[in-house]
């Protein structure tokens, strides 16, 4: 099948003109202002849009950024009778994919459709494949193909068909609940409720309210009847999150439920039963609470019947390609950003940082450079400033600098930075994690 034009300029013969030359290999339509292009586009989408820069009294680069910002962005090329190195820049600045000058060259514009959309085909076709090895190499929404990440896929395959009381133990931001949601979809309660309870932000008042519900009057501010946790997921699964940061005095009714299935909302006397599968996670060392006498051992044992460790990233770096290509297109498509990729650089500094909030954190790094990255390829001053500094200080120690011109390192970085910003000092600063001000002064010393 043909491929599809939409062909936007205000000048009737330019449209006619070229939609007759380019209807031999593609289906062409063409509009003649921002809205009618839009609409066009709603009713039939297109593969590519070529438009004018100007449209009477409209700017073909507004129409550039609707088109970009739409669900599934197309490549744009930019026509103009007013051809400038500033404007050709400026068009691809903003995303356009290339530029053209009028008289309109057919035989180039060809060219740059053809290649634009082998781009795009290549480019769906690239995601697709790394969203099928993300599958392949995961479970559920879980990520990964390291030795640990394959023991914990493992062992959750295994205990999710019974009925067993599961322990995940691990550091913050390891993904702790997404493997109890892993645990639940694979179990014959996964069309039922997955009730999750984050303990550490409740008093111990709270919390016993929220496990096992109250009756109206239990306490100053119970003013109608609650029906708790325990009574919501009933026939479904529980999540129990930073269970080490509960009362005792809820651990002994949390013991309870688990050994009799029976508990009695605050306030009340009426003894009540629940079919749920329990599930909990905490960044703390149990054991050493236990040994400590902040957690009671008989609990601890009910709770750990099956344990899972949820290996921090610094353990399983050889995911954090698979995790980031994951990552790049969840979050592009949520920011209806063009789907980016990072430099070998970049990539670079994610394999060697070392990563104190785990996944959560690199999600966060992703997110952070596609929302203030400007170019497709994501570079390193697209990452945090805290990560830059890492491995920046990690790599100039006494030993890796004793021949190492550091003016050079620094001038280096200043002018790439400048050179990713197009110029624009206050945002090259902003990159660098400087203020304007020193970067000018460090400027102004290495012309002397």
């Amino acid at each position: 099948m043909k491929k599809t034009l939409l062909i936007v300029d205000d000048e009737k013969n330019t449209r006619d003109g070229l939609k007759e030359a380019m209807s031999d290999h593609f289906e062409v339509y063409t509009a003649a202002n921002i809205k009618g292009a839009l609409a066009a586009l709603d009713g039939d989408p297109a593969d590519a849009v070529i438009t004018d820069l100007k449209l009477a009294s409209e700017s073909g680069m507004d129409l550039l950024e609707k088109v970009l910002s739409r669900p599934n962005p197309l490549p744009c090329i930019m026509m103009t009778a007013y051809g400038s190195v500033d404007t050709a820049v400026e068009a691809m600045r903003r995303g356009a994919y290339d530029f053209v000058t009028k008289p309109v060259n057919i035989e180039r514009l060809e060219m740059l459709v053809r290649r634009a959309l082998r781009e795009q085909a290549t480019e769906k076709e690239n995601i697709e494949l790394k969203q099928e090895i993300n599958q392949s190499h995961g479970l559920q929404q879980m990520i990964g193909l390291s030795a640990p990440m394959v023991a914990v896929f493992d062992t959750i395959r295994q205990v999710a068909p019974s009925k067993a009381t599961v322990l995940i133990e691990g550091e913050s931001g390891t993904g702790k609940e997404v493997a109890a949601r892993a645990i639940h979809a694979l179990s014959s309660r996964s069309q039922e409720r997955f009730v999750a309870v984050h303990c550490a932000a409740l008093s111990p008042q709270l919390l016993e309210s929220e496990l096992f519900g109250h009756e109206k009057g239990a306490f100053t501010g119970a003013t109608e009847r609650r029906i708790g946790r325990f009574e919501q997921a009933s026939g479904g699964t529980l999540f129990l999150d930073e269970i080490g940061e509960i009362d005792p005095s809820v651990q002994v009714k949390i013991l309870r439920v688990l050994g009799e299935r029976t508990f009695e909302r605050v306030g009340g006397n009426q003894t009540l039963s629940t079919d749920v599968r329990l599930i909990a996670a905490t960044n703390r060392n149990l054991e050493k609470m236990v040994a400590a006498g902040t957690f009671r051992d008989d609990l601890f044992f009910r709770l750990r019947v099956v344990p899972i460790l949820m290996p921090p990233l610094r353990d399983r770096k050889e995911d954090i390609p698979l995790l980031v290509e994951s990552f790049l297109v969840e979050i592009a498509k949520e920011h209806q950003k063009t789907y980016r990729s990072f430099s070998s650089e970049a990539m670079n500094l994610l394999l060697k940082y070392s990563w104190p909030g785990n996944v959560r954190e690199l999600r966060t790094a992703v997110e952070h450079a596609i929302v203030l990255g400007r170019k497709k390829e994501l570079h390193v001053l697209d990452l945090p400033v805290n990560m830059r500094q890492e491995i920046t200080t990690a790599s100039f120690t006494p030993k890796a600098t004793s021949d190492l011109n550091l003016e050079q390192v620094a001038t280096t970085m200043m002018e790439r930075a400048l050179q990713e910003c197009d110029g624009n000092r206050s945002k090259a600063a902003e990159k660098l994690g400087i203020s304007r001000r020193t970067l000018h002064r460090r400027l102004a010393t290495l012309k002397k």
